[in-house]
């Protein structure tokens, strides 16, 4: 305890009396001092010391300033001027821990006698923990919205504080009395707060309420009202005071739970173990069809009974294992319901134990998952449903991941499920869990971009493309699986390759026949013009024979002329008639051992004239050893004579001309050159089409149908060899080569058959002609008429069947193409008939192939002729007839 000052003229009385005081105050104070000079230390202070840790040099004079917190050492330290009163102050004082503590500050003068002052006495205390009190008190009251109140009974005036007026939806610092609290409240709550008022004002004790009240804005809150009573001396009740706290947000959310709880179908229950009862709300009620009156309080047992048969025993024994290992209780079982239905929950609870290890109750909830079994079961159907017909639809169905690469960009996707058509589809076995570029390195990258923008996008696409490095099309549809964020897509998607090969072959079909239909239609535009070149000398021959019949050298000029001029349109249909049954497959090749080098000099002069007309010069090199083919020589001196006649048409005049052959290992190589009008690059591909003309597209066209490089290159193809072009460009000639197999092995020549010599005839036939075509029946008539025969005519069938019998022909010449009855109809009619039976049938017609020979023959003809027949071969087979069916055919 610190010693107050010792003073030289302090009065004893003042001594005793400031003794007294340090005593009191050490009693009570955490410091204790005394100074004779306001504000300043002039003494050694020891409870300062013990207190603040200063040293007494420290703590001297206004050392002790130094020991306030920073922000409280200027407050106005100044001496009152007439103290009459204790002098009280509060600041933050540094402790010896180091903490800054609150303590309140009091002093007090000790005068003499005169009244003057002997020192000064104070005192410090610590209300650090008061104030931390406060605190907590304040803020609790702030956050729990907690207002403070009071009521004079006697004059209804009430003081209460902000907090209170929020409580009723008052504005702060607002003035309010004991009318408009129980004005704002409900009628119903008014009853009930003014009993419990009443009650504790009889009893003087205190009390608590919940009521609701009606704020300014039309608002309804909850507060709880707890008071107590203050009384007089005299024991009577005069005032009300307590505290109100706002139970709105707790009412609200009370509210919400029991919505919550029964939207959700969740009841609650309780079972105290040691009297077996069970407690439940009415949602458990509900769902346990039990007696009313049972169900505030029934034994467990009869929950169980409600129970499905088949889960009780399980539940029990559930309930048993909870009780016993100190584990939650949880159990999903069916419960019978009220229409005979069973409806699923979910049980969930947790035992409470006395403190010996006695369970006590178990309180839970309850869960009606019925329709979320039905929604699940429902959805399993469905998944089975659309898991079945994934299995087993022709579409591939796949689950893939994408995956990118640091910086974002889609560069690879993981397969991770896969329906049983997409090996078929993709080609790519065991693929699941692996990803593409593991099978497909150089996977397109369009294929990554597409996915990528599905999953961000989270639309939809259908996309139809080619995987390159695959080799395959597909068809495609994408849709990303689960939300924003998700990088899982579902994509079904198909093999179209075949498809996508089929359209390109119709698209290839659809060009050529276009491109077919182009040349046929400039080929029937040629063909009038080649047809009509030589039919008007002949027309105009025509008229020269008529007006100039007593001029012999004139008739007979004109005759060569027209003689020439149908020569031409005879080689023009031979050429048409060729293409025809190389295309449809029926000419027949004569083969026979030939000697290219003869084949080669034929060809060379048939051509000669043409050569020669346009002043070239040809060439012939021949290889020194013998070339033997097993061909047709007729056709090979066609295909050598095209060529030759192409390099004379399409050279300029006085141009080169080459033709060589040599041998080159097994084949035989046959090269036609020409300084002619070349060939562009862009035709080399097309010269050997069917109605292609080499120089018409450079305006150079020299006649012709177009025909003539088709039939050298299927006539070499017939002999199992082929032909080709090159040539330099347009203007810089062209070369056409030949390939064909050479024989082998030279056989020896076999021994030709001598062919009989039959003397010509001197006989006369019976000659019926039978044609549709009235000019050419009454010409080839009139020439077998100038030869001697007696002829008829017929022009169908029917009248050919009439005239023979009275005619009695030996020879008859047969069109075949008849209307109504054919040829070969009428032929068979015919042998029928004794008239027929015995003559000799000769079958006209434009077609000559092998086929069409054995035809003729099945119908019953003895010969067959191509049209336009020649007169010569005409004259050859009536010259050779002794008897019928005697000679072999003559075409």
């Amino acid at each position: 305890m610190p010693e107050p000052s010792q003073h030289n003229h302090a009065d004893p009385s003042s001594l005793a009396a400031a003794q007294a005081a340090h005593l009191l105050l050490g009693a009570h104070c955490d410091i204790v001092w005394s100074t004779k000079t306001f504000g300043q230390f002039d003494a050694d202070q020891p409870s300062w010391r013990a207190f603040t840790g200063q040293s007494e040099a420290e703590l001297m004079g206004r050392g002790w300033i130094n020991a306030l917190h920073p922000d409280d050492r200027n407050l106005p330290y100044v001496m009152p001027t007439q103290l009459t009163t204790v002098f009280e102050t509060e600041y933050r004082l540094r402790h010896v821990s180091g903490a800054y503590r609150n303590v309140i500050v009091r002093m007090l003068p000790v005068r003499a006698p005169d009244g003057g002052v002997i020192e000064w006495l104070g005192s410090h205390c610590d209300v650090t923990q008061q104030r931390q009190t406060e605190q907590r008190l304040r803020l609790a009251m702030q956050g729990g919205r907690m207002g403070t109140w009071e009521i004079d009974l006697g004059s209804g005036s009430m003081t209460c504080s902000d907090a209170f007026r929020a409580n009723l939806g008052l504005p702060p610092a607002s003035s309010i009395d004991y009318a408009q609290l129980t004005g704002a409240m409900l009628d119903g709550d008014l009853q009930h707060w003014q009993a419990a008022v009443h009650a504790a004002i009889a009893s003087a004790s205190d009390f608590e309420v919940e009521i609701r009240v009606r704020w300014p804005d039309g608002s309804l809150h909850w507060a709880h009202m707890r008071g107590a009573c203050a009384s007089d001396g005299a024991g009577n009740v005069i005032a009300l005071s307590g505290i109100s706290l706002d139970l709105t947000a707790s009412k609200q959310n009370e509210e919400t739970l029991r919505l919550t709880l029964a939207a959700g179908e969740v009841a609650t229950w309780n079972w105290d173990i040691v009297a077996d009862r069970v407690t439940a709300d009415s949602n458990m009620a509900r769902l346990f069809p039990i007696d009313a009156d049972a169900t505030a309080a029934a034994p467990l047992a009869r929950y169980l009974d409600v129970i499905h048969p088949d889960d009780r025993e399980q539940v029990s024994a559930q309930i048993a294992q909870a009780l016993h290992a100190h584990t939650p209780f949880e159990a999903s079982y069916r419960v019978g319901a009220g229409d005979g239905q069973y409806r699923s929950v979910i049980a969930r609870g947790r035992v409470e134990y006395a403190a010996d290890g006695t369970p006590l109750q178990l309180p839970g909830v309850l869960l009606d998952i019925t329709r979320q079994k039905q929604v699940e079961d429902a959805l399993r159907s469905s998944e089975e449903r659309y898991s079945t017909l994934i299995e087993l639809m022709d579409q591939a169905f796949c689950v893939i991941e994408m995956l990118y690469d640091e910086q974002g960009r889609p560069v690879d996707f993981r397969y991770l499920e896969g329906n049983p058509a997409f090996v078929k589809q993709s080609g790519l076995d065991n693929a699941i869990g692996k990803t593409i570029r593991s099978f497909v390195p150089d996977h397109d990258q369009h294929w990554f971009d597409l996915y990528d923008q599905v999953v961000k996008t989270g639309e939809p696409a259908r996309y139809e493309n080619e995987a390159v490095a695959m080799e395959r099309w597909f068809e495609v549809f994408a849709a990303r699986l689960g939300g924003p964020g998700s990088r899982l897509l579902t994509v079904l998607f198909s093999d179209i390759s075949e498809r996508k090969r089929s359209e390109q072959q119709l698209r290839q079909l659809a060009d050529n026949l276009s491109e077919m239909d182009r040349r046929k239609t400039e080929f029937l535009a040629t063909l009038a013009h080649e047809l009509r070149n030589p039919l008007a000398p002949i027309r105009n021959g025509l008229q020269i024979m008529r007006l100039a019949a007593d001029k012999p050298a004139t008739v007979a000029r004109v005759r060569d002329v027209m003689e020439r001029q149908v020569n031409q349109m005879v080689h023009l249909v031979n050429d048409l008639l060729d293409v025809a049954r190389i295309t449809r497959g029926q000419i027949e090749l004569r083969l026979e051992r030939a000697d290219l080098k003869a084949i080669i000099a034929g060809a060379v002069e048939t051509s000669m004239p043409l050569i020669e007309a346009n002043r070239h010069q040809l060439q012939v090199a021949l290889d020194e050893q013998a070339l033997p083919l097993n061909a047709d020589p007729t056709r090979l001196a066609q295909v050598l004579g095209n060529l030759l006649n192409n390099a004379a048409k399409y050279t300029p005049a006085g141009g080169h001309i080459s033709l060589r052959a040599v041998r080159d290992g097994n084949e035989v190589l046959i090269e036609v050159k020409d300084s002619g009008v070349g060939i562009p690059a862009e035709s080399i591909a097309t010269v050997f089409d069917m109605f292609t003309q080499v120089g018409q597209n450079m305006g150079r066209a020299q006649g012709g149908l177009g025909i003539g490089l088709s039939l050298v290159r299927r006539l070499a193809e017939l002999h199992g060899g082929s032909a080709t072009a090159a040539s330099p460009g347009a203007g810089l000639g062209s070369t056409f080569s030949v390939r064909l197999p050479l024989l082998a092995v030279a056989p020896a020549a076999p021994a030709e058959a001598a062919i009989p010599a039959y003397p010509a005839s001197g006989r006369h036939f019976r000659v019926l002609v039978v044609d549709d075509n009235v000019d050419a029946a009454d010409t080839l008539a009139a020439v077998l008429d100038m030869m001697g025969h007696a002829t008829q005519v017929a022009h169908d069938g029917a009248q050919a069947l009439a005239m023979a019998p009275q005619f009695l022909p030996d020879v008859i010449f047969l069109d075949i193409g008849l209307p109504g009855m054919n040829g070969y109809e009428v032929a068979r009619a015919l042998r029928q008939t004794p008239a027929g039976a015995a003559a000799v049938l000769v079958a006209l017609t434009g077609w000559g192939a092998e086929n069409d020979r054995s035809q003729s023959s099945a119908a019953g003809f003895d010969h067959h002729l191509t049209k336009p027949a020649n007169l010569l071969a005409i004259g050859e087979l009536l010259a050779t007839l002794s008897t019928p069916k005697m000679l072999p055919d003559h075409d």
